[in-house]
């Protein structure tokens, strides 16, 4: 079996002046039909967020069954310890003494939910990545200062390099740049 070919391009990626430029230029582009986007920012702008079409994370999801798992955890093991593998009766009290089994299973329920958001995010925006595409682009180094990028890729379906170029020009971008993979 072949692997499939790399496309010859990534994309086309427009460079705009300010924030609402980039925000209109987002919904036009996507009233056009384009569904494989990216913005960068040297900010988050919440405008674009949600013109690209990012409404939901599974991140909060994530962290909630991580807490949850952690705090079972850090419970069942205290009560195997206590009452099935080392039961020590100290005091008379009962072995399955759950008011003293609550700081292990707070911090353990703490503990998995950092450790399940910490992986989530990870995972979810493909970290750690050294290498992306849009680095090819000479002013992309700008992105973290002062100017904001959108760049459509060439794996949309609709995607067609002089379209997409011509595209962003007309929405006022300062430069339309080939996204070499």
């Amino acid at each position: 079996m072949r692997a499939p070919a790399r496309p010859a391009l990534h994309g086309v990626m427009g460079e705009f002046s300010t924030p609402q430029d980039l925000v209109t230029a987002i919904e036009k582009v996507r009233e056009e039909g384009y569904t494989r986007l990216d913005a960068y920012t040297p900010f988050p702008i919440e405008e674009a967020w949600e013109a690209l079409g990012h409404h939901k994370s599974p991140v909060p999801l994530i962290v909630l069954i991580g807490g949850i798992v952690g705090g079972l955890g850090g419970y069942f093991l205290q009560y195997w310890v206590s009452v099935i593998e080392y039961p020590l009766n100290v005091g008379g009290r009962p072995l399955n003494s759950w008011p003293s089994f609550i700081p292990v299973t707070f911090e353990c329920t703490i503990l998995g939910a950092v450790l399940a958001a910490v992986a989530g995010v990870f995972i979810l925006n493909g970290l750690p990545e050294p290498y992306h595409p849009v680095f090819n682009v000479p002013r992309f180094a700008f992105a973290s200062r002062n100017r904001y990028f959108l760049c459509i890729e060439a794996a949309d379906p609709k995607f067609n390099r002089d379209t997409a170029h011509q595209l962003l020009l007309d929405l006022h971008a300062v430069e339309a740049t080939d996204v070499d993979p």
